[in-house]
């Protein structure tokens, strides 16, 4: 394929990379406000919790999901982010 289609590909990786993250957190309960009441998030957290005997480690999945969903993603997550969506979306529109 030439180069036009792979910048196609890598630049609609770089598009979702960057606009799905913060949508799924979202989805899973992770928001600004804190976690949703009857989410997977509330679930992960109220596992988490009964695995460390009532409260949640500072650096759990659970807790590293909740600051992303509260404070947004930082610019250089959304950056790595960019640079894999970009390789994978060149990657799979080299293979078409």
């Amino acid at each position: 394929m030439d180069f036009v289609g792979s910048a196609i590909g890598a630049t609609i990786g770089i598009g979702l990379s960057v606009a799905v993250a913060p949508a799924v957190l979202y989805a899973l309960g992770f928001t600004k406000a804190g976690i949703t009441v009857g989410s997977v998030a509330a679930r992960m957290m109220s596992l988490a919790a009964r695995a460390n005997g009532g409260g949640v480690a500072a650096e759990s999945l659970v807790a590293i999901a909740q600051s992303l969903g509260a404070a947004g993603v930082p610019t250089a997550v959304k950056a790595a982010l960019s640079a894999i969506g970009a390789v994978i979306g060149g990657a799979v529109t080299a293979l078409l």
